[in-house]
């Protein structure tokens, strides 16, 4: 693992010992709260990270983010960078910071760059829909 210094941040590269695939997703992922499709794409990423669940990141164009607020969280993620927040007021509590995302991730991520991911058990669904269209 190579690791370098940012502005007082550590930055770790993936490498063996911790591994991150970035992979588009077959088919369509769709996130719905409060019975509304808050984001929906055919051009959504998987990324896989050792030690965590799959997580999909849909294209923030794909999303409606006038259902979206931005708050004041924040999080740094050594192997991603700096991480931003939105919540989703019309799932009430149970979708504050719901969403995250990488606004200006590190290099052996740029993929996930002005994409949103959702936190599961913060939203109503994420449903993966690999039938052929039509």
């Amino acid at each position: 693992m190579e690791t370098k210094t940012s502005k007082c941040k550590e930055i770790r590269i993936p490498g063996p010992d911790h591994p991150i695939t970035i992979s588009p997703a077959e088919g369509r992922v769709r996130v719905t709260v409060a019975g509304k499709i808050v984001a929906e794409s055919t051009r959504t990423l998987r990324l896989e990270e050792k030690g965590y669940p799959p997580v999909y990141y849909l294209p923030r164009d794909d999303a409606e983010m006038s259902l979206l607020v931005r708050t004041k969280h924040y999080t740094y993620c050594p192997y991603k960078g700096d991480c931003a927040y939105y919540s989703i007021p019309i799932g009430g509590s149970k979708s504050e910071n719901a969403v995250w995302t990488y606004e200006e991730p590190h290099d052996a991520v740029a993929n996930i760059k002005e994409y949103l991911a959702f936190y599961p058990l913060r939203v109503d669904a994420i449903e993966l829909d690999t039938s052929p269209p039509g």
